[in-house]
């Protein structure tokens, strides 16, 4: 859903393309967690690539992206974008691109509990100059659905990536907060 989220939300934003690779693993959970259809997901993008084209325009530093959101990111992809390994399709190496053109690359990754190999890979991903950002609910503006609570971590990788949006409320200090909860 935070990546069917964000599609949608980008789709709205008339200034902003987006470049889709939806690999084998994303449409399998497209179809078993979600009420969509993979095919309508690939109509929210600008442009879809497919996963294995290894020589599509994003796999080149000249190519100019704003940047990259990997939503959801699997322990495996994780990995493989940390370290540079088996950049063998188009999701690992525009991620690469990404890195070493110094673009900004968020991931939200979906795994957990966390094992030693996976906060390692966090860690390596940031001393490369990702942003890790496991879809960690907040509550202090009091969601009222599980499509509030999508909303709040797709604003959060958005505000990373730099785009204006109306997605969810901005903490506005504690004493704001207790104010509206009280209404």
């Amino acid at each position: 859903m935070y990546g069917i989220r964000l599609l949608e939300t980008l789709n709205q934003l008339a200034d902003i393309e987006t470049e889709l690779v939806m690999s084998p693993a994303a449409e399998l959970n497209i179809r078993e967690e979600t009420a969509w259809d993979p095919e309508k997901v690939k109509a929210l993008a600008t442009r879809v690539h497919d996963w294995r084209d290894v020589g599509a325009t994003i796999s080149s530093g000249s190519y100019k992206t704003d940047g990259m959101i990997v939503a959801p990111c699997s322990a495996n992809s994780l990995a493989s974008i940390a370290y540079g390994v088996n950049a063998n399709n188009l999701l690992l190496r525009a991620a690469d691109v990404v890195l070493k053109e110094r673009r900004r690359l968020v991931i939200i990754f979906r795994e957990t509990p966390l094992h030693r190999g996976h906060i390692k890979a966090m860690l390596e991903v940031t001393e490369n100059g990702g942003i890790v950002m496991p879809p960690v609910p907040s509550f202090y503006h009091h969601p009222r659905s599980i499509d509030e609570i999508i909303n709040h971590t797709v604003a959060r990788a958005l505000d990373l990536m730099g785009v204006e949006h109306n997605l969810s409320r901005r903490w506005a200090g504690l004493g704001q907060m207790l104010t509206d909860a009280k209404d």
